[in-house]
């Protein structure tokens, strides 16, 4: 099993980003704007491609999410993404895994990417407001 792993640091409280994390209106406003949650406990994110389902598995205020995928491409299916929140001075720092993937086959080059450029776009949401989820994320190949 191999892992998808980043650290960033955001310059605001550890509610502040728990918020983002576990708030379909924060979610939206940093990783995709379609994203919903059924009464199961199951957050449904959309993108142009296709999508994905994570069942929340854990919440721990202001220290920890941890989603299952439940439905989405094979290789994402029973691996979970991990945020752990700690605070550092000024900073949350966000230890994030996206863990259990099978082998590092090409798919997850490209979502090791783009898992950077939405933990950005998180960190510019939770510092400014404003953050580029899909569909208006950066575009790195014809995988979106």
């Amino acid at each position: 099993m191999v892992d998808i792993l980043h650290r960033v640091g955001v310059i605001a409280s550890p509610s502040a980003v728990y918020s983002a994390l576990t708030t379909v209106d924060g979610l939206a406003a940093w990783w995709t704007e379609d994203t919903t949650a059924d009464a199961d406990g199951v957050l449904k994110f959309r993108f142009i491609p296709g999508g994905f389902d994570m069942k929340v598995v854990d919440v721990r205020p202001d220290a920890l999410v941890l989603w299952e995928v439940v439905e989405g491409p094979e290789e994402w299916l029973g691996t979970h993404v991990r945020f752990d929140l700690k605070q550092e001075d000024d900073f949350t720092i966000v230890l994030f895994r996206h863990e259990g993937w099978a082998e590092p086959v090409e798919f997850m080059y490209h979502c090791s990417t783009k898992w950077a450029t939405f933990l950005m776009s998180m960190k510019r949401f939770v510092e400014t407001g404003k953050g580029e989820p899909a569909p208006h994320d950066v575009q790195i190949s014809n995988w979106h």
